[in-house]
């Protein structure tokens, strides 16, 4: 058995139900300037931000990432390239927000008709302007986020360990970092602290990456 559905008529409108009516009309007609000015007044803010870090930035630190030991130089390569992907992603959903997609309207034929297309494309244009806003802001303070911290690990990162000098001598041989030469001695700095040596009693001073092991002196 088929049901069969009767439309009715509902009951008329009320004073209450027009006022309605004009409100949501006249939120619908304003809410993509509001979402545009929203989205400037955040491209502006954003803007100023971004300005501070770089003043931020004239509080010099260790600026080459060469200098770091691994892996902390390639994380910080890392970092610097997801910044510069989320930010150029940023800035262009925000101008997508703040100026609207390039494109056109086309308006149908009838006037009450291009009317109501006219109000409904405004309404869906304003949610894909709030879209692009929210995102737009978050790819943008991720840029930021990730800015300070490659800036971070740039200036406070484990610096990369300098060449070593292996000294050997008829006592033993010394192995660290040489510090400086004055009066025919070698200074050189070891695990267990520096060490002066007499060059005239090395039998070989050779340049190394890494010491073999317990360094000691002559």
């Amino acid at each position: 058995m088929t049901a069969r559905w009767r439309v009715r008529p509902g009951p008329p409108g009320t004073p209450a139900d027009r006022a309605a009516g004009r409100l949501t009309r006249r939120l619908l007609a304003g809410e993509l300037a509001r979402a545009r000015e929203a989205a400037l007044a955040w491209r502006n803010g954003l803007a100023a931000l971004f300005v501070g870090l770089l003043g931020f930035g004239l509080v010099k630190g260790r600026t080459d990432v060469s200098k770091l030991a691994p892996p902390y130089d390639a994380v910080v390569g890392v970092i610097l390239l997801l910044c510069l992907v989320f930010g150029t992603l940023g800035a262009l959903l925000l101008l997508r927000a703040a100026h609207g997609a390039p494109t056109g309207v086309r308006l149908p034929t009838g006037v009450p008709a291009a009317a109501a297309a006219l109000h409904l494309g405004d309404h869906m244009e304003t949610r894909r302007t709030v879209r692009a806003l929210t995102r737009g802001v978050a790819l943008t303070i991720a840029c930021g986020a990730m800015l300070v911290a490659g800036v971070a690990l740039t200036w406070y990162g484990p610096e990369k360990e300098g060449p070593r000098v292996l000294v050997r001598t008829p006592a033993g041989q010394v192995c660290g970092k040489p510090v400086r030469t004055a009066a025919g001695r070698l200074l050189v700095e070891t695990d267990a602290g520096r060490v002066e040596v007499r060059l005239a009693e090395a039998t070989a001073l050779t340049a190394v990456d890494s010491c073999p092991g317990a360094s000691f002196g002559p």
